[in-house]
């Protein structure tokens, strides 16, 4: 479904990544670990025509969209949940979740995609003329991922989404993605929590310095020595 081949990507003079290639297939779960400053964000972006690669090249479904600007490669069916969130703070939950649904492809079924992000997450339905600056972080990470679902995407790239969450709430996401995957979405997960995004991952990718280190099954990578110690301590 997503093919990334041998991208380098520069910062001015400071490369961030260096010949990174991985593939995702449909209906996968894969996740992307790695430290902070490994280039996971980096990746993500240049998938998403935030950051156009310096070489290499990206292709999704057969199609090359490398350079593309980020509301093409959105219309095309890539969503992304940013680190951090990034919801409009001002806005109420059902204006935020009406911002998801301005590209093309998801303009005539925002009403009934709607419908759908208030069953997978009823808290937001409780919350809809709410500001969404006064919800809770975990209610604000409900609010992004819905966000992106109004997008209508087929893959969905979730970026760091148990950052900054209570234990209880980081379970509580890694269920909604894993229900997602279960639904019909692919998903790319980049996460600092190695073992839970391990645990739910078909496969995954380590990321070291902006190269891929690693990579194999999710319950290979946890198995595997060399990781646990260098991310678990152990």
């Amino acid at each position: 479904m997503l093919t990334i081949e041998a991208v380098d990507l520069h910062y001015g003079d400071a490369q961030a990544l260096s010949d990174v290639s991985l593939t995702v297939e449909e209906g996968e779960i894969v996740a992307i670990i790695g430290a902070n400053g490994a280039g996971k964000s980096s990746l993500i972006s240049t998938i998403a025509g935030i950051y156009r690669p310096t070489r290499g090249r990206i292709t999704f479904e057969g199609e090359d969209i490398t350079g593309w600007p980020s509301h093409l490669v959105c219309d095309l069916g890539i969503g992304q949940v940013a680190e951090g969130r990034q919801i409009f703070p001002s806005m109420t939950v059902r204006e935020n979740l009406e911002m998801g649904a301005v590209i093309p492809r998801a303009r005539k079924l925002a009403a009934s995609t709607m419908e759908r992000v208030f069953t997978i997450f009823p808290r937001l339905a409780e919350r809809v003329r709410q500001d969404a600056g006064t919800l809770s972080g975990g209610e604000q990470q409900m609010l992004a991922i819905g966000r992106c679902l109004m997008g209508q995407p087929r893959l969905i790239m979730l970026d760091e989404p148990s950052l900054g969450l209570a234990p209880t709430i980081v379970q509580e996401v890694f269920r909604i993605v894993h229900q997602l995957n279960t639904d019909g979405l692919t998903v790319v997960l980049v996460e600092q929590n190695v073992v839970g995004s391990l645990k739910l991952a078909d496969r995954a990718y380590v990321l070291e310095n902006g190269q891929i280190a690693m990579a194999g099954s999710g319950r290979a990578l946890l198995d595997d020595d060399r990781l646990r110690q260098a991310y678990l301590g152990l």
